[in-house]
């Protein structure tokens, strides 16, 4: 059985030579790149399950680089960075990160995000049951993790936003908690001033909003969570 690839994107030596150490003892096979050019080949060479990379990096920024990896539904992203920025957070979560760890970093916390991510993607690229659900005249397609509007437009989306609203769906008419849907999408526990819940349901609207005429789909329950209100065909 092939071993599960981790990626690690990182221009600090020190950093890079630890992590791939930290992941090494895991029992998971790991290759490094150094920015985008070197991060291209490794991903042409090999079969990668998960990404962590810097946002700091030489030419194109992390930011850049994780629009480019967003269309693999099948391999996972953490940022591991320096950067503390809340701003750099919530970008990082709407351009489809799975996660978000800044530096100084507990090794044992890093570890069992990068299983909780691995074990949701497996998971996710071996559900069957409701492959496909239509609502509203949408489309949500399990197989491919897209979406298609009442036009007929598709929209690829994220393993997170795909995993929110299938519990959404899943629990239609029931409130889903914050902590319910960061369960699903992460695996981790809800942490104070997380955004990640938010983050994603605002991105989810977006693309009910984009069709004009669209009725509101999910529900604010405030300091409960959210509630689809869609109707299920």
């Amino acid at each position: 059985m092939q071993k599960t690839h981790i990626l690690i994107v990182e221009d600090e030596e020190v950093t890079r030579f630890s992590l791939r150490n930290l992941f090494e003892a895991e029992g998971y096979l790991v290759s490094e790149a150094t920015d985008g050019e070197s991060m291209d080949q490794q991903l042409q060479q090999h079969s990668i399950n998960l990404v962590i990379m810097d946002i700091n990096l030489p030419g194109k920024n992390g930011l850049l680089l994780a629009r480019e990896l967003a269309s693999n539904r099948d391999m996972g992203l953490i940022f591991l960075t320096g950067r503390d920025s809340d701003i750099d957070k919530i970008l990082g979560l709407e351009i489809g990160a799975d996660d978000y760890l800044t530096k100084p970093f507990n090794p044992r916390e890093l570890t069992i995000r990068a299983r909780n991510i691995l074990s949701r993607i497996s998971s996710t690229n071996t559900e069957s049951d409701n492959a496909v659900i239509t609502f509203n005249k949408w489309t949500l397609d399990g197989n491919s993790r897209k979406m298609t509007s009442p036009n007929g437009d598709v929209i690829a989306i994220p393993r997170g936003e795909y995993r929110a609203l299938h519990l959404l769906i899943e629990n239609a008419g029931q409130i889903v908690t914050r902590q319910q849907l960061i369960k699903e999408m992460t695996g981790r526990d809800l942490r104070s001033n997380d955004r990640t819940v938010d983050v994603t349901i605002r991105r989810l609207r977006k693309h009910f909003e984009s069709i004009e005429g669209s009725t509101e789909l999910i529900n604010t329950i405030h300091g409960e969570g959210y509630r689809f209100i869609g109707t299920i065909d």
